[in-house]
């Protein structure tokens, strides 16, 4: 399974830390109601078992949406999931050693910050690249934020799908138009939202318009 440019429109990254209300498999849920493309597992917390747990739930969910389902970092419980894709950063395993541990059929996305290093992803197999940060963000507040004539020679420099992430919300997306990128990635945006449903339409639609424009 290749990567569609289209998975890149609003691709949602969880962060458990505005679970309350809603569950994050609810969470979840509602950003697949309102549009979004793409489901990034991300947990830097919880234990294997629960981890695991959590993600065959929201994978189930993500194919009862017909959008494909990524785990960040985690090559185990991507597999053991049976998830779509798996993203690596640069400080992970390098893809070409991902891809030997699992198989030809899942997804490999890649974090670039250079043109260099999105050369590099793509040599070892990569089948779509996350680059950022965009602009300044408390999800990662070590991130150097990436210029955007850097973000438009990545994206003509390779031939994989590209989404843009890091402090990317409804103010700021439309800056990101003409740079030749796919969509978006968004974590706070999305989870941090009243209405998450809600929120997903207008993004799904400001990222339609930015991508075609």
């Amino acid at each position: 399974m290749k990567c569609d440019r289209s998975y890149m429109r609003l691709y949602a990254v969880t962060d458990r830390t505005w679970v309350g209300k809603q569950s994050l498999c609810q969470q979840v849920e509602s950003a697949l109601k309102g549009g979004a493309t793409c489901i990034q597992l991300r947990e830097k917390e919880l234990n294997d078992a629960d981890f695991l747990t959590e993600a065959m739930e929201i994978a189930s969910l993500c194919r009862q949406y017909g959008v494909p389902f990524f785990v960040n970092d985690h090559v185990e419980i991507a597999i053991k999931c049976k998830a779509d894709g798996i993203h690596v950063g640069q400080k992970d395993r390098n893809a070409a050693n991902v891809r030997q541990l699992v198989g030809d059929d899942m997804m490999i996305g890649v974090s670039v910050h250079s043109v260099e290093e999105a050369i590099e992803a793509v040599r070892n197999g990569a089948d779509c690249l996350g680059a950022g940060a965009m602009f300044a963000t408390a999800t990662k507040t070590d991130a150097d934020v990436l210029p955007l004539h850097v973000l438009s020679d990545i994206c003509q420099a390779v031939e994989l799908p590209v989404v843009a992430i890091g402090g990317i919300n409804q103010s700021n997306i439309m800056q990101l138009a003409g740079t030749g990128v796919d969509g978006v990635a968004l974590v706070s945006a999305i989870f941090a939202a009243e209405d998450i449903e809600k929120e997903c339409r207008q993004l799904r639609k400001l990222s339609e318009e930015m991508v075609n424009s």
